[in-house]
């Protein structure tokens, strides 16, 4: 199974109540990216208990209850665990893999600390990451059989040398090289010590910065430390979060849950947060 967990144990009910999404099941591209962008809406990107030192858990169970039953958010190792199962329960053919995040690092300096997933239908194989933050694709991004040419209007693209596909993303500034992959098949013991690094080690960026997404309509929500962006169409505005109390009000507004915890929060990039 790759690494996959009990698809089974899937709460299908209660993922698509989650995620708000009342449409048919169909194997096929359209269900593929409609699933894609209502997850992506309604379960937010969020490393909150990665910073107030919790463990991540990725078995089935603990997944669900966090971004399911709790209306929290998570990050990769925790969206894309739920997203395969998800998928793989309804029938598609849904691989996991790691990649290395080189917006932070170089390849070579970067842990294998990302997971996304692989979809292969008629159409072709796609790679689906619904826990990639703020510059992830909420569409499915074709990988190209041939050497791909990225249309004009591409913001995600994946080009590929003799090893490695890289994640190509085209932000308001520049195109950036977001991660890298070998796309072979992973393993749960992979995904287990990646996830480990990310949550508990002190030079993990999930352990320095607060990171925070989401997408309500026509937009889009993202925190990096105290830094609030916040983008409406082509609109966006910059604001400075003043306090922990502060952003305790900024989860209920815009992320759906709240946490009394964060008024502790202790983030190693914010001096005065430490």
């Amino acid at each position: 199974m790759n690494g996959q967990p009990d698809v089974d144990a899937v709460d299908l009910d209660g993922y698509f109540e989650r995620v708000r999404w009342h449409g048919t099941p169909t194997v096929n591209l359209a269900t593929l990216q409609a699933l894609l962008q209502a997850h992506m809406r309604h379960i937010p990107f969020e490393n909150l208990d990665v910073l107030l030192g919790r463990p991540v858990r990725l078995d089935l169970d603990s997944v669900q209850a966090k971004l399911i039953r709790a209306a929290r958010g998570g990050y990769c190792f925790e969206h894309a665990t739920l997203f395969a199962a998800v998928l793989q329960r309804l029938g598609f053919d849904a691989v996991s893999h790691t990649a290395r995040v080189t917006l932070f690092a170089p390849r070579t300096a970067s842990p294998r600390g990302h997971m996304f997933l692989s979809v292969t239908l008629p159409e072709g194989r796609f790679v689906v990451d619904p826990g990639f933050g703020a510059l992830a694709s909420t569409e499915p991004v074709p990988i190209p059989e041939d050497e791909p040419c990225a249309r004009a209007d591409a913001t995600h693209w994946l080009q590929s040398d003799a090893a490695r596909w890289t994640l190509k993303v085209r932000t308001a500034d520049a195109v950036v090289d977001a991660w890298v992959t070998t796309m072979e098949p992973e393993h749960a013991i992979d995904f287990e010590v990646g996830n480990h690094f990310m949550s508990t080690h002190p030079d993990s960026p999930m352990r320095r910065r607060l990171m925070l997404c989401a997408r309500p309509p026509r937009g889009q929500v993202t925190v990096m430390n105290q830094e609030l962006t916040v983008r409406e169409g082509t609109r966006s505005t910059v604001h400075r979060i003043a306090d922990r109390v502060a952003l305790r009000g900024l989860l209920r507004e815009h992320f759906g849950f709240d946490l009394a915890d964060v008024e502790r929060l202790r983030v190693p990039s914010i001096a005065h947060w430490t």
